[in-house]
């Protein structure tokens, strides 16, 4: 048996009959298996889109090289007696866990939130009565921030080629689509990850894994530099290792760990609002038409830089989504965006923000305290706004000529909007660099310029980054660790998953 590896390109509306043809005929063939290694679409040219793929061949009569697998992630495995307590269910959390399990540690997972079939109902509730639970939301919950998101599994982290395949496989075993191993922009969205974490979770207990929801952690108990066990509402646990996997929005928990003698220092974060289009003026604007056959929603990212220096860019952009309230505490308002696998809704969203470090916004060198009480401000200066979940909007055109919207178009925010000077409502510096922006993206993508600029998006990275060494280990500790998207170190769902993979298997080595 020989294998070779070819490129095809196949019509984007292909069959698998279409497919094997196409196959054959390059190679010459009737009789072959194969697998899609690499799958990506070519839009360059708009009487030309198509899929371009890499597909792995097998025959009797192919001369070629012998297969040769993917590196697995090697696992050190063995009877441990050692517990650990890991702080937080999202990717980052999740999966340091189950690999510490699969090491053969005792793990216990702390969520303050609760199971995602209750976070679910609790986000319903929200979104149709504008009533917002503190232990259950877009940012809280099973699964983290990322389960209610497109589900994005992209990552420009370097190196984690292994990583990235065990979290992917898992995945998949958990009931993400097959697909995910070989697109080349994959994704599960949230009606594929509200069953996938359920799975995962089921999984973990069936293993012999602890859960633990309705879980705060409040305290950590440390003696010299060790930290010995954990406090949270439902009492004191100890631990002979523990990792911090709190996400970037556990604000209350940052300020915890800095009075405990964590290290964290300041970093460049972003700032803006969610823009918002009909699904099909993108597509126009990218395809060359309103609809493709077999694809079901066009994408973009883009990006730029201002004449102050900032540089401004799209942000986990969700074709056929809608925008959601992800505020993490009450009173406070913030917009993300999420979409469902299909990408079916009318919608199009993304963030459109302006990179900036925390000392230019507050004009003097700021300790990590006061960039999180500034952003606490800001977001609950766009809730006073309406005094409601009721976000302030402005048409982007209206935007960049600093004036208020008489109307405001059709949205899919469930809470409503109110017609604001949304420019206002942020630093000069940031509303300044985001209007240029849009018109430099409206050169690149026509029609850009029509959107809707809607609440604020504070939440596309932490302004503040932990102490640690490169396995997750907090600097002046023996056996603290704190990974993911909270730690600084790491962005969505892949990198952060890797990045509790990375401790979890330094941590069992």
């Amino acid at each position: 048996m020989g294998y070779k590896s070819i490129q095809i390109k196949v019509p984007t509306e292909y069959t698998e009959e279409e497919l094997r043809s196409v196959i054959g005929k390059q190679l010459g063939l009737k009789d072959f298996s194969f697998q899609i290694e690499k799958k990506s679409l070519d839009a360059r040219k708009k009487n030309d889109i198509h899929w371009l793929m890499g597909v792995l061949v097998s025959s009797e009569k192919i001369d070629g090289e012998d297969f040769v697998a993917p590196n697995a992630l090697e696992i050190p495995t063995k009877k441990r007696t050692e517990k650990v307590v890991v702080v937080g269910s999202g990717p980052a959390g999740f999966f340091a866990a189950h690999v510490l399990q699969l090491a053969g540690f005792k793990v216990t997972i702390f969520e303050r939130g609760s199971e995602v079939e209750q976070r679910s109902r609790a986000i319903d509730v929200l979104e149709s009565k504008g009533i917002f639970n503190g232990q259950n939301n877009y940012a809280f919950g099973e699964g983290g921030a990322g389960t209610f998101s497109d589900g994005k599994l992209t990552s420009r982290s370097k190196h984690i080629s292994g990583e990235r395949n065990f979290i992917l496989s898992e995945y998949v075993k958990a009931g993400a689509p097959a697909e995910i191993a070989y697109m080349n922009y994959p994704h599960v969205g949230t009606d594929n990850l509200k069953v996938i974490v359920a799975h995962l979770r089921q999984q973990f207990l069936d293993n012999g894994g602890t859960y633990l929801f309705d879980t705060h952690l409040t305290d950590i108990v440390i003696k010299g530099n060790k930290a010995t066990g954990v406090i949270s509402n439902k009492g004191e646990m100890e631990a002979d290792h523990i990792i911090l996997a709190t996400g970037h929005s556990s604000y209350d928990t940052y300020r915890m760990l800095i009075e405990k003698g964590l290290q964290f220092n300041t970093k460049n974060f972003a700032i803006g609002h969610r823009i918002e289009h009909p699904q099909p003026l993108i597509n126009q604007a990218q395809w060359g038409r309103e609809t493709l056959p077999g694809v079901n929603a066009a994408e973009y990212r883009l990006s730029t830089k201002s004449k102050s220096g900032l540089g401004v860019y799209s942000f986990c952009m969700c074709p056929g989504g809608k925008v959601v309230p992800s505020a993490a505490y009450e009173e406070k308002s913030v917009v993300n965006g999420m979409s469902n696998y299909q990408r079916d809704g009318f919608f199009a969203n993304a963030g459109c923000v302006a990179g900036i470090h925390p000392d230019i916004l507050l004009g003097h060198k700021c300790t990590p305290v006061e960039i999180l009480d500034w952003i606490d401000e800001l977001e609950g200066k766009f809730f006073a706004y309406s005094n409601s979940y009721k976000i302030p909007a402005n048409m982007a055109a209206d935007y960049i000529r600093k004036n208020g919207s008489n109307a405001l178009s059709a949205s899919s925010y469930p809470l409503g909007l109110q017609s604001a000077p949304l420019f206002n409502l942020i630093p000069k510096m940031v509303s300044q660099a985001i209007s240029e922006g849009i018109q430099d993206f409206s050169r690149k993508l026509r029609g850009f310029d029509q959107g809707l600029l809607m609440g604020l998006e504070s939440k596309t990275s932490s302004p503040i980054q932990v102490s640690r060494d490169k396995e997750g280990k907090c600097t002046g500790f023996e056996n603290l660790y704190f990974v993911g998207e909270g730690s600084g170190f790491a962005g969505g769902i892949i990198s952060s998953a890797a990045d509790g993979v990375k401790c979890a298997i330094s941590l069992s080595s």
